[in-house]
């Protein structure tokens, strides 16, 4: 046999090796009368990464996605044109303009309303094909009564379907499909990450059709997640429960902390009511004082243990402006009508020890509450 023969086909069949995790399976296709056929369609550590968020949030299936972004489209591919759907007003600003953008391209009809209160969710249209929400929101970090709405949705049609983002609530803290929706929806790369070296997105749902639909869209578009990227996923979903404890508990600690300090005028935290969400993990929001937004720049570098990176929900603590950063692809005239100012800052809680966050952010914060000296021209 020639060498190059030889080296082509020599390969390892480890049948008996029994690895303690489960290995990368790193190719893109599989011999005739495999499971999985072609990874563009399945994998096995995509199905293992997809088992794990399923049975956390209690759902029958699982699938998962290249993004959480390539998620909430695959969703919006359920819709006709023709269609109308409502998105709540308060939601990520990618969100948003991908909402937008499709139902502009696709003749779909867009209701934006105010869905944290009954008397927002009353005015849901009949008819309404589609309902997208976060809860909690992305910016403020209000609540949507998830069971409200889909009595809302459904008691005029039954088969419209209720979409959750379910990201920063967690597998963990709130399980939107025992309330009713029909989808819940997680970008992977917050929290189920945690890690910020990760991308990936899921769809979880108990309905049957539904989940056959989205693998069908994930394999004609081929937003499937990476094998590598799953493998990573699921690494990180060994200490989910472990790191998302202790990011609430620093949450829960810097509340309290943030309320007191003379440079912050709110702080925004979601209500926990035991029932439909549970408990909270790691991101608040603050508004600065009026005369501290300008100032936000500064800011910055005197912060020791916050980065101002894109990423969130990971094991370092971070901060941003959502006005500039999570929600820069809107309009000013769209960030107004949300209610976003310079004045507001999102912070994500990492792992470090909360005394040490304390004072990094009041000795950050106090830095930038100083007259600004300019020179006189004498």
């Amino acid at each position: 046999m020639d060498p190059i023969t030889r080296c082509l086909h020599t390969r390892n069949e480890a049948v008996d090796a029994r690895p303690s995790v489960t290995p990368l399976y790193q190719n893109s296709a599989f011999e005739t009368g495999s499971a999985y056929f072609y990874t563009r369609k399945n994998n096995p550590n995509v199905e293992e990464f997809e088992n794990v968020v399923r049975d956390m949030e209690d759902a029958r299936h699982g699938v998962a996605m290249a993004t959480g972004m390539a998620a909430l489209r695959t969703c919006l591919e359920q819709l006709r044109p023709g269609d109308s759907m409502v998105l709540n007003s308060l939601v990520y600003g990618c969100s948003f303009k991908l909402v937008q953008r499709f139902c502009n391209r696709f003749n779909v009809d867009l209701h934006i309303l105010d869905l944290s209160s009954p008397e927002g969710i009353a005015t849901v249209p009949e008819g309404t094909r589609l309902v997208l929400f976060e809860t909690p929101t992305n910016p403020f970090l209000k609540t949507v009564d998830i069971a409200t709405v889909v009595r809302r949705v459904k008691g005029s049609d039954p088969t419209a379907l209720v979409v959750v983002d379910n990201t920063w609530a967690t597998p963990l803290y709130q399980h939107p499909l025992s309330l009713g929706a029909d989808v819940s929806v997680h970008s992977a790369t917050k929290y189920l990450s945690g890690h910020s070296d990760v991308m990936g997105g899921m769809l979880l749902t108990n309905r049957d059709d539904l989940a056959e639909a989205f693998r069908q869209e994930r394999f004609y578009s081929g937003a499937i997640l990476d094998p590598y990227a799953a493998w990573l996923l699921r690494r990180s979903m060994q200490t989910f429960g472990v790191r998302l404890e202790r990011q609430a508990r620093t949450t829960a600690e810097m509340r309290e902390f943030l309320a007191g300090l003379p440079q912050v005028e709110n702080v925004y935290y979601p209500e926990i009511d035991g029932q439909q969400l549970r408990g909270y993990g790691g991101i608040l929001f603050i508004e600065l004082r009026a005369d501290l937004a300008p100032r936000y720049l500064e800011l910055l570098p005197a912060l020791r243990y916050f980065g101002s990176g894109t990423g969130m929900a990971c094991v370092t603590s971070m901060i941003a402006q959502p006005y500039t950063g999570s929600h820069a692809s809107m309009t000013d005239a769209e960030k107004d009508e949300m209610g976003l100012s310079r004045a507001l800052v999102r912070l994500c809680f990492g792992l470090e020890e909360p005394e040490d966050l304390r004072r990094d952010l009041r000795e950050a914060l106090a830095s930038i509450d100083q007259p600004v000296l300019t020179e006189v021209a004498v």
